[in-house]
């Protein structure tokens, strides 16, 4: 295997920032508690290719309804690399939790952004028969796997990154 990123956490000013956007009814000090609990991606298993990311705290997911998770998580990884997430297999099996943008793309750039390249995860529950996924605070409810990828031998993209969600299309 190589050895091709590392996880870090978000600055704790970035993740109070993120958290208090969009979940208000949240304080400053339970904020600063959910921070020191965070908890980096990891493998539960020697052969799992995913690395789980886990929640920074509770959270309820009726059917039809969808959240964003702050996580608190950054990666800094190899130029030629790229960080794909997806629910976890459970979650997705039992639910059908899925991602809002059907796969999360975290590219090698976005570790530099103005939000340091705090990862977001995006999920609806879609579940057909009316089940709300409960996942508890520090539980696993995503995963994500590194891949490789080549670009067209006449490629000459110079453009610099800042930000997520489409800002290399402004």
């Amino acid at each position: 295997m190589r050895r091709i990123a590392q996880f870090f956490k978000v600055s704790k000013d970035q993740f109070v920032k993120s958290v208090l956007d969009d979940f208000p009814s949240y304080s400053e000090a339970d904020v600063n508690d959910m921070y020191e609990q965070l908890k980096l991606p990891a493998r539960a298993t020697k052969g799992s290719a995913g690395y789980d990311f886990f929640a920074p705290f509770a959270f309820s997911l009726p059917a039809g309804q969808t959240i964003k998770i702050p996580t608190g998580i950054r990666v800094k990884m190899d130029e030629d690399w790229v960080l794909k997430i997806y629910p976890r297999s459970g979650l997705g099996f039992k639910y059908r939790l899925q991602m809002n943008n059907t796969v999360g793309i975290i590219d090698s750039d976005y570790y530099y952004s103005d939000n340091e390249g705090h990862i977001f995860i995006k999920m609806t529950n879609c579940s057909n028969e009316g089940k709300t996924v409960e996942v508890p605070a520090g539980s696993g409810f995503a995963q994500g796997i590194f891949l490789e990828y080549g670009i067209t031998v006449d490629d000459d993209a110079q453009g610099l990154r800042n930000g997520g969600f489409g800002s290399t299309t402004k």
